[in-house]
């Protein structure tokens, strides 16, 4: 089956808006067991529109289109619709009905121009909206059944669950067959050092249809397969995945496609510990990331960042002689700003970070992407050194703040063994 996405609006072609409806498409069906090979952006042209409709009509099995269904002068997607179909415009009660039920449901008077969004090409199907004024419709096109859906992100995602998704079913005998997909989250490796450790993967379990996510500074693989008989596709799955753990190992820090800072969270919680973190290089990002797990307040308690030197020494305590002697990119510093942290809030924990996220003020023993993280425990403090080769600020906060969360969860994971 040929899926293509097609994405409208000059917004979306101009880059004044980011095209995330086409990414959780894609995702979605990639996920339900099925491939958008192609996704194309059109502006607010009627003649443009048409022509790529066409063309999508001629080679595509299935096609999602979002954006253009609303009430404004610029929202020609039905009228390039029915253009492509070659008929006309019409009336369409259930279509009125969901416009009206829009505006009765918020007690404001509906607008004569919101009646246009009732009007579909003649023998398109009706797709309901429940959360919004714009009615989607089915159309076929060509060979192409094209779904058409609003540009609103979460009218598109609802609609795409619950009338897009079961149609393509219904229409191409899919009912009766399961799609499972497994998420596994690694940090660590490269996505061609991933691959290739997973290289038999394919031989050894047929029936499993890998990917490859590069999410940076993360590495998803995700497992998928299709069957009717669900107790062995699950069977099948965690063999695979029980093998994938076998060749990733400690790089792998979620089975189900946890965040990072989920996984720490938990680790944390599951001890009844708590963490404090001071913050160099990182900027507040450890912090941040932490924090936006929900209950993190049971263990995150403090987070200073403590850029300069000074704050260094008066919030923390590091002595000037440390940072005379070592500098403040250095794992004896960052030993004492893990130290110094913990005894401030009193926490279980203590996590500090100190590097140089260029792309300027690097140099030849400290170059750009160098990274000290110290961990302080209840028992010791250790400090580490590390060797980023990116050039860019953002990317390089990014991977020293998950490689300080990954050191701590090897740590937390390591005092769970032993414990």
């Amino acid at each position: 089956m040929i899926i293509e996405i097609l994405a409208t609006g000059d917004e979306i072609r101009t880059g004044a808006a980011i095209d995330s409806n086409s990414a959780h498409i894609a995702q979605v069906l990639e996920q339900a067991g099925l491939e958008a090979i192609r996704h194309t952006c059109v502006g607010d042209d009627m003649d443009m529109m048409v022509s790529i409709i066409k063309e999508i009509g001629s080679r595509a099995d299935v096609a999602v289109v979002t954006g253009g269904l609303g009430p404004t002068s610029d929202d020609i997607t039905a009228e390039a619709a029915a253009k492509a179909k070659g008929v006309e415009r019409v009336l369409n009660r259930s279509a009125l009905g969901v416009v009206e039920n829009f505006f009765k449901t918020r007690k404001r008077t509906m607008s004569p121009s919101n009646q246009k969004q009732a009007m579909l090409p003649k023998g398109a199907e009706f797709l309901n909206n429940p959360i919004g004024s714009a009615a989607g419709f089915l159309l076929k096109i060509d060979k192409c059944w094209f779904f058409f859906v609003p540009g609103v992100p979460f009218e598109m995602r609802r609609m795409l669950s619950d009338e897009v998704l079961p149609r393509i079913d219904k229409l191409y005998g899919r009912m009766d067959e399961l799609s499972l997909v497994k998420t596994i989250s690694t940090f660590g490796l490269t996505e061609s050092e991933t691959g290739e450790l997973l290289d038999g993967l394919s031989a050894e379990f047929p029936e499993i249809t890998p990917g490859f996510r590069s999410k940076f500074p993360e590495i998803q693989v995700k497992l998928y397969i299709r069957g009717k008989d669900d107790k062995v596709l699950h069977k099948i799955l965690e063999k695979a995945s029980q093998w994938v753990l076998g060749k990733l190992r400690e790089n792998i820090f979620s089975m189900n496609g946890c965040s990072m800072e989920a996984v720490v969270g938990r680790l944390l919680s599951g001890k009844k510990a708590t963490l404090a973190v001071a913050e160099s290089c990182t900027g507040g990002l450890i912090s941040h990331m932490l924090t936006n797990v929900p209950g993190s307040s049971a263990y995150f308690h403090f987070s200073g960042v403590t850029y300069s030197n000074k704050a260094k020494t008066k919030v923390l305590g590091v002595s000037n002689e440390v940072l005379q002697r070592n500098g403040a990119v250095h794992q004896e510093t960052v030993k004492k700003m893990a130290q110094g942290v913990r005894r401030v809030a009193g926490t279980t924990y203590g996590l500090a970070t100190s590097g140089i996220a260029g792309p300027d003020g690097g140099t030849d023993e400290k170059p750009v992407g160098t990274l000290c993280i110290g961990i302080a425990t209840p028992h010791d403090v250790k400090g580490f050194r590390f060797f980023f080769p990116f050039n860019t600020r953002l990317m390089n906060k990014k991977i020293f703040t998950m490689k300080a969360l990954d050191l701590l969860r090897r740590e937390l994971q390591l005092k769970s063994i032993e414990n």
